[in-house]
């Protein structure tokens, strides 16, 4: 490419210009390009076993979106003296007046056995503004108008809510961006990669005997007799009308499916409902295609 623009690169280790078709010259730059690429992963190694030792010994704020139901506020001068004189300072989290009690709110709700559906509708039907509605300016790929199910799970399993700081949740490239579709998941790695302060660094909004017990709600999927429950089309039924996945559901003592689309909403209905679908599965079948009613199911 610089061949082709004319352009000359001039490097101190071969006393003037590059001949890229000089194989000294050729194996000079590679060599160059492994040391430039050594020393940035040094570089990274070393600010993130930084990262890691101020988060979890330190309980430090690194930076990121605050949490619904949080604000940040400051935390005296920066310990790190080129810092400070730029002016920077430490922050670090304090329960946000106006949005800290629906936070506790959900908890209660969630262990009180309330499903994510119904804290959701609750919270659209009060008219309490969403996240993204709360602070649009830092969320411009989101609508803001609604709660949704993603939005509750997410606060609920947040461990920053019991006053630990925690760094490390998802991957440092999936970070907002504006062209990011509303529907993209957010990845997260995995709980064993996060780093969570051996001490509260933050006032908590939920104890952690709270919050363990929320977590068990949402991850407990066992049978009531202790057996393991297999369900062998999960992901491939799809409703006819609404195009849902059909969701996994015990039924008359062997494994079915439903979709229940418009009953779990959380919004009002403004149509009516049509009846929940049930499909069971039938052990020696072997189905390609079927239709039950104005339903149409499909296989992949």
């Amino acid at each position: 490419m610089l061949e082709q623009h004319g352009v000359q690169l001039w490097l101190p280790e071969t006393d003037g210009p590059v001949d890229h078709h000089n194989p000294t010259h050729q194996a000079l730059i590679v060599m160059l390009g492994a040391q430039s690429k050594r020393e940035v992963q040094r570089a990274r190694f070393r600010v993130v076993t930084a990262m890691r030792a101020q988060a979890r010994e330190q309980g430090r704020y690194l930076g990121g979106r605050p949490p619904y139901g949080y604000r940040l506020t400051g935390a005296g001068p920066h310990p790190n003296a080129a810092q400070a004189r730029w002016g920077r300072r430490l922050q670090r989290l304090e329960p946000d007046p106006a949005t800290a009690a629906h936070v506790r709110w959900m908890f209660a709700q969630r262990l009180d056995g309330q499903s994510l559906a119904s804290i959701a509708r609750a919270l659209n039907d009060a008219g309490i503004p969403c996240p993204s509605g709360i602070d649009p300016a830092r969320n411009p790929h989101r609508s803001g108008d609604r709660w949704t199910l993603r939005t509750v799970a997410a606060i609920l399993a947040n461990p920053r809510y019991t006053g630990r700081q925690v760094w490390n949740r998802q991957p440092a490239h999936n970070h907002t961006d504006a062209r990011r579709s509303e529907q993209a998941p957010i990845r997260r790695n995995p709980t064993v990669d996060w780093v969570v302060s051996t001490q509260q660094a933050h006032t908590a909004l939920v104890s952690e005997q709270d919050f363990v017990a929320v977590q068990a709600i949402r991850s407990h999927r066992s049978a009531h007799d202790g057996t393991t429950r297999r369900y062998l089309f999960t992901g491939l039924l799809r409703c006819g009308p609404c195009g849902r996945r059909l969701e996994s559901h015990w039924i008359n003592q062997r494994p079915g499916y439903r979709c229940r689309h418009g009953h779990t909403s959380t919004q009002q209905p403004t149509n009516p409902r049509r009846k929940i679908l049930y499909l069971s599965e039938r052990p020696g079948t072997s189905v390609t295609s079927c239709r039950c009613g104005r339903v149409g199911v499909t296989l992949s």
